[in-house]
């Protein structure tokens, strides 16, 4: 499907670099820790949260001071450790792989954060620090005369600072024996879900010590053993529902109504394989690296190595809308496949109102589609953004000395593929867009 750039000649469509976090020095001397994991904005798009390599969660809020979209820091705890199983001699990461919201109940916010292993949820809060005001005698003073009754004053507390704290309310562990991909927060904001390669858990987020198998595609016989859960996710309205997708590149939808173990799919999203197209890598390259419900539970949105799919629940046999982005890789496949980048997780995202999608490639582009207008937008999150933000030139349409961005993207054999977007968030509420690029996080407006 060929889309078009905005024929009004504004090659971005409006799209504008707003901020960026993190470094701003060259990738040479990125310390390893410090890459970008996951990126999530929570319900209301007012907070917006990070996790690294490190194990390390950051979270931003929005800045009201400032008009636009804006984000200033809010807090940054630890939220995992590097572990060793002793059972199996593993080394279990730190690093975060999603980060999900659940739904905010009080003035606090609960976040699920995952690594390989174990899924942890915290609760972040505002706290107040108090200290005594008055004191009958001053540190380090010595009483001058007698202290009577009616002298004597009542030690009062007064605010002197408030501080934003996290504390892990519960550790849900030992019940995934493969890495998580994913963890979804169900619509009835009391369970969720964590899927790893071969099996879904269903957890109460009140209950860490239980969790119910849903899924299980393990086979007796290891050697059988044919395909992976590759992600996972909960439907955004109604509670009984999820799809998983795997490595062979179909979707599969789950009803829990139906038995407690989903098995056995109510629905399948598949499109049959063009023989005249089969490769070596068509096996790799079909594998779905991220999955997502529409707001409205409608439409499914499916990444996989070279193509963005959007598929409508009620049709199962082909997608409504397929998305090339990668086509210009078909040729360097082998190289890719040398350099391990063919087996890189884009993740790709909708827009709050449906409208428009968006998901990463290399040199640190990103592929924005809008359906209304059936025109596509490609930018890229690098140190030219904000370099022509500080000289002022993000109003003006300045003219391109040589190629142009979407022609840059094109042109394969100049992508550097050390640099890639594979995570982003949309803001719920409107064109505000959060991405990933190694250790920066970069906003985006339209």
């Amino acid at each position: 499907m060929a889309s078009t750039a905005n024929p009004s000649g504004d090659e971005n469509n409006g799209w504008q670099f707003r901020q960026c976090f993190g470094d701003k020095g060259e990738v040479e001397d990125i310390t390893e820790a410090d890459i970008i994991s996951a990126v999530e904005f929570d319900e209301t798009g007012d907070y917006l949260a990070t996790g690294d390599k490190g194990g390390r969660v950051v979270l931003f809020e929005r800045n009201e001071g400032k008009k636009g979209c804006e984000y200033k820091f809010y807090t940054e705890f630890q939220s995992h450790e590097p572990e060793f199983d002793y059972l199996k001699s593993l080394e279990i990461e730190e690093k975060i792989n999603k980060i999900r919201w659940c739904k905010r109940q009080n003035a606090a916010h609960f976040l699920l954060s995952t690594n390989d292993k174990t899924i942890k949820l915290w609760k972040v809060f505002e706290k107040s620090i108090k200290v005594v005001s008055e004191n009958n005698i001053p540190d380090g003073v010595n009483p001058s005369g007698p202290i009577t009754l009616s002298s004597l004053k009542l030690p009062k507390l007064i605010h002197h600072d408030t501080m934003v704290a996290a504390i892990p309310r519960k550790i849900y562990q030992n019940a995934h024996a493969y890495h998580i991909n994913s963890i979804s927060v169900n619509s009835d904001a009391e369970t969720y879900l964590s899927a790893d390669d071969l099996r879904i858990n269903l957890w109460n987020l009140n209950i860490s010590d239980q969790s119910f198998n849903v899924v299980d595609i393990k086979p007796v016989n290891m050697e059988e053993l044919t395909e992976v859960i590759t992600a996972a996710e909960f439907h955004p309205i109604h509670c009984n529902i999820l799809m998983y997708s795997s490595s062979k590149g179909n979707i599969k939808l789950g009803d829990m109504r139906a038995a407690a173990l989903c098995d056995r799919h109510s629905k399948v999203f598949e499109e049959e394989e063009d023989p005249s197209t089969k490769s070596f890598f068509s096996e790799i390259i079909s594998s779905i690296s991220d999955l997502k419900f529409s707001k409205d539970g409608r439409y499914i949105l499916s990444r996989d190595y070279l193509t963005l799919k959007v598929w409508d629940i009620n049709m199962e046999s082909k997608p409504v809308e397929t998305i090339n982005i990668h086509d210009h890789l078909r040729n360097k496949l082998c190289d890719l496949y040398e350099n391990d980048c063919i087996f890189d997780k884009f993740e790709g995202t909708f827009s709050g109102d449906g409208t428009h999608v968006l998901t990463g490639s290399y040199s640190n582009f990103f592929y924005i589609h809008d359906f209304t207008h059936k025109t596509n937008t490609i930018l890229q999150a690098d140190k030219s953004a904000f370099k022509a933000k500080k000289t002022g030139a993000k109003n003006k349409v300045v003219p391109r000395k040589g190629a142009s961005k979407r022609e840059e993207y094109y042109n394969a054999d100049n992508l550097d593929f050390s640099k890639k977007i594979l995570h982003a968030s949309w803001h719920p509420k409107e064109n505000t867009i959060a991405l990933a690029a190694t250790n920066n996080l970069f906003l985006f407006q339209q």
